[in-house]
């Protein structure tokens, strides 16, 4: 998942989408619509996005594709920082030298002829992301920021010249950065000695995300997203992806759970946001990060998805929200101006600063008791993820925490809703308080009275 609601964001002229690609997917962004980018530029300028390209995507058709979409988050003023891997390019090699290697992906053992052909493969990725970035007029540069300790014996079993990262050179990234310079990080760490150590790339985006308090990890694979029990996930909680790790890891398939274990780490380290994104596809890097749907799959912590008060900054954006119920006829219409002399009843559902759903508590000043809900909105594409329940079950909690035992709604579609997910009776018009049974008479509109004890 991704960013906001609105046009989506213009992607320069790029060669057709990769062969490779499933033939399905069709890229969602517009190249001629600037709309939808620019609400984006004061929120992420100066932010740091560490972006980690799996081996396989620097190899497949659709890497400059993905250079060029890195020249266009430049461009925005957002910093990349890019960290590969080499798992392809290393067995590769091993084939090419006849040479086996006792581990392709940086978590097992790694011995001196396996280190020797991944110092080579990651020279030769490097080099092809340094000539990438110079075609697309921008500046990189190699470093030796992150320093690394090998990770001794495991289980008995000396791990040999596998590393795990000690410390990252945060001044030194930082300074690069600051000067619009695109570092590079290798797969390979540096330890005490000097001597070189292999890393598993998917740590070492954790660990620097950290390091750099980055706004988004972005790991670009050789899948559709996080697949849970044979299915893409959209979007999970750290909290349900870290119980899954947990109790049935088997559940993730199995090249995805290096990716989902680094994503918690990372979210419970400060990066607010992890997204898992098929590199292999046409414009899936902006899709991601330029359009509410977005096209992988997004790993959150806590205070990413949350409910909260509307205020009058909100008032465009509820209207336009609402827009859709209204034309279905499910919500009445409200004007820009009565939303905004109502706002304080509104609250909203907001993912990425962006709102995505919302919902109306008003009291009854003649009932002190008697509270209503109303106005729930979901976007249409977040429909059956739970998220019209939470509204209505965090509209309860207010209103009982502000004294109401009752709690009403009236609904012309929805009303199985209410009753079946979230718990009312339907009941008689009678219920309601004098004034509003007025309203309800003078609508024409017929609803349901839908009714909840506290």
């Amino acid at each position: 998942m991704s960013n906001g609601p609105g046009p989506s964001a213009p992607t320069p002229a790029s060669p057709a989408p990769s062969a490779s690609a499933p033939a399905a997917t069709v890229a969602t962004i517009k190249p001629t619509d600037l709309r939808g980018i620019l609400k984006y530029v004061p929120r992420f300028q100066g932010q740091i996005f560490v972006i980690a390209m799996d081996g396989s995507i620097v190899a497949d058709d659709n890497f400059g594709n993905l250079l060029v979409d890195i020249a266009v988050l430049r461009s925005l003023g957002i910093k990349v920082v890019l960290v590969h891997g080499i798992g392809q390019q290393l067995l590769e090699l091993s084939v090419l030298r006849s040479i086996p290697v006792t581990n392709s992906d940086g978590t097992g053992i790694t011995d001196a002829a396996t280190l020797d052909l991944a110092i080579r493969a990651s020279a030769r990725v490097s080099h092809l992301l340094l000539e990438g970035l110079t075609q697309n007029s921008l500046k990189a540069a190699l470093t030796n920021a992150v320093r690394a300790l090998p990770i001794g014996i495991i289980k008995g079993i000396d791990q040999q010249f596998t590393g795990k990262v000690e410390r990252v050179d945060r001044d030194f990234i930082t300074h690069i950065l600051d000067e619009g310079i695109v570092p590079i990080i290798q797969p390979i760490g540096f330890g005490p000695d000097g001597k070189s150590l292999r890393i598993n790339s998917d740590s070492l985006a954790a660990e620097l995300a950290e390091a750099l308090q980055a706004t988004k990890i972005i790991y670009l694979t050789p899948a559709a997203g996080l697949e849970i029990d044979s299915e893409v996930r959209r979007e999970i909680s750290i909290e349900a992806l870290r119980e899954i790790l947990r109790t049935r890891p088997e559940r993730i398939a199995e090249s995805m759970r290096s990716k989902a274990a680094h994503a918690v780490k990372a979210i419970e380290t400060g990066t607010p946001r992890v997204h898992l994104v098929d590199g292999r596809l046409f414009d899936s890097l902006l899709n991601e990060i330029f359009s509410s749907e977005g096209v992988g799959s997004l790993v959150y912590g806590n205070d990413y998805q949350q409910i909260r008060r509307a205020t009058r900054r909100d008032v465009r954006a509820l209207y336009s929200l609402i827009r859709g119920g209204v034309k279905r006829e499910e919500l009445l219409h409200r004007s820009q101006q009565a939303i905004e002399k109502n706002i304080d009843q509104f609250f909203v559902f907001e993912i990425d600063e962006n709102l995505i759903a919302c919902v109306t508590l008003y009291f009854f000043p003649s009932h002190p008791h008697m509270a209503e809900v109303g106005s729930l909105y979901v976007l249409p594409f977040y429909h059956n993820r739970g998220i019209g329940k939470k509204m209505v079950e965090y509209a309860c909690m207010r209103a009982k925490e502000k004294g109401a035992t009752t709690l009403v709604a009236l609904s012309t579609q929805s009303y199985g809703f209410f009753t079946s997910v979230v718990g009312f009776d339907e009941t008689d018009k009678s219920i309601l308080p004098e004034s509003r049974l007025k309203l309800y008479e003078e609508s024409g509109r017929n609803p349901r009275v839908l009714v909840k004890t506290l």
